[in-house]
């Protein structure tokens, strides 16, 4: 049987379409990955969101609770009590804001695409040296 050795061209041809079919397929997998991500915290964010709301209407209750507790303990009047509680609540905010932002900043998004880039750019250099 005749074995015939690839021309140059066909080998530079198959090399250019297997990097096309690499690229669609990272590109799919690219796509599929934020699909998935933004379904899930979509319905994180939709459930957070209920839970932030009735959370807020009991810190309303409650800490209108400590400002009138505050003041009426305290003999003071009733502004001191609230003004208490705003600068407590303030802080408190603060300091929840500096934590959340910084755990959202620290998160590593759509993992298995790097990933498999990373891998794909190493596999492309050892076909081409």
């Amino acid at each position: 049987m005749d074995t015939q050795e690839p021309s140059i061209a066909d080998v530079i041809k198959n090399a250019i379409r297997d990097a096309q079919d690499l690229v669609r397929s990272e590109v799919a997998l690219a796509k599929a990955e934020v699909r998935e991500e933004v379904r899930r915290v979509s319905v994180g964010a939709g459930l957070l969101a209920g839970a932030a709301l009735a959370v807020m209407i009991a810190v309303i209750f409650l800490m209108t609770t400590i400002a009138l507790a505050i003041a009426d303990l305290l003999d003071w009047p009733v502004w001191s009590g609230f003004g208490i509680v705003t600068v407590l609540v303030a802080i408190a905010a603060g300091i929840v804001g500096y934590v959340g932002k910084n755990r959202i900043m620290a998160a590593r998004h759509m993992p298995r695409t790097v990933d498999t880039l990373k891998e794909n750019i190493e596999w492309m250099r050892t076909r081409t040296s």
